[in-house]
């Protein structure tokens, strides 16, 4: 298969995450699907391109340094007046488990399409050799908002491009699953890669296996799928099931599938075929889920021996 061109043009949200809150100061982080993604993308030396809004408030300025201090382009990155940043808190309860509590209703991400300089941050993007985004992207949006995205997405794929979609889907962002599927179908028949994790696929259709899985999205019209199935491995619809080289027990799985696409994309890039490429996602997402958080510190061994 031929290699995924680079840049790589990301949309999606970065939110503030606060952690910790079992102590007396809480630690602030930035995260999220997309954001995680970018970021080890922009480690491995593939130039990414970041879309979003974030508001005038001080949360949103780090986040913007945050972007920056990853040698992320922050050229598409919006100011929309009158918003804040998106915040998530996590809570550990007794044996560990992690629980989420949201305030990004009217997050400033969710005012990109009506932001100072969005036509000009699309117009950049329907240029893109490859655009990447989720499922929680396209929640954020209105139809309106959606169906301009989705004509980006068209006009990239027309022209040769990569249109690369994870599903991503998380019910409690969406107002019901109708409008979900519609949007999600919509989001795959523009799709030229998916990367899929299975438990998503079934959660939002009922399908039984990851075989079945790949093969409804290549249906829909990807070239390339790569369904995601934890510790049991990635089905690719290039040549069946690749297996994680060791078994992991995991002490955190945030950001397990956003690592995994990350380095699996890095490996398509460089020209390496979806099999070598499964290898190297199961590489760096086995090295994030062994510390807590979604995002390993800088200098953390991992990514060389994904390459």
């Amino acid at each position: 298969m031929t290699a995924i061109p680079a840049p790589v043009f990301i949309i999606g949200e970065a939110m503030i995450e606060l952690s910790g809150l079992d102590g007396k100061t809480a630690q602030v982080g930035v995260a999220g699907d997309t954001f995680n993604t970018a970021v080890y993308l922009a480690r491995a030396g593939v130039p990414v391109s970041y879309l979003t809004a974030l508001g005038e408030d001080p949360f949103s300025e780090r986040i913007r340094e945050a972007l920056q201090d990853e040698g992320i382009d922050t050229s598409h990155v919006l100011t929309a007046p009158g918003r804040n940043a998106g915040l998530y808190a996590i809570s550990l309860d007794d044996e560990g488990e992690r629980t989420f509590t949201y305030w990004r209703n009217d997050s400033a991400a969710r005012a990109f399409f009506s932001a100072p300089g969005a036509e000009n941050a699309l117009d950049a993007m329907a240029k893109a050799p490859a655009v990447y985004l989720s499922g929680i992207s396209l929640s954020l949006y209105g139809p309106d908002d959606r169906a301009r995205l989705f004509d980006v997405l068209k006009t990239v794929r027309d022209n040769g491009g990569e249109v690369i979609f994870d599903l991503n889907y998380r019910p409690r962002g969406w107002p019901d699953s109708q409008t979900a599927h519609a949007v999600l179908d919509k989001a795959s028949q523009l799709a030229t890669i998916c990367l899929p994790t299975f438990e998503d696929v079934e959660a939002l259709y009922g399908t039984k296996d990851p075989e079945t899985a790949s093969t409804k999205y290549q249906d829909l019209g990807a070239r390339e799928v790569t369904v995601k199935d934890g510790g049991n491995g990635a089905y690719l619809s290039s040549g069946g099931w690749v297996k994680p080289a060791e078994k992991i027990r995991p002490v955190d799985t945030t950001g397990a599938g956003d690592s995994f696409n990350a380095g699996y994309l890095t490996a398509r890039i460089k020209g390496l075929p979806p099999e070598e490429a499964a290898l190297a996602g199961h590489r760096l997402a086995g090295a994030v889920i062994c510390e807590k958080g979604a995002i390993l510190p800088k200098g953390h061994p991992a990514w060389p021996e994904t390459a």
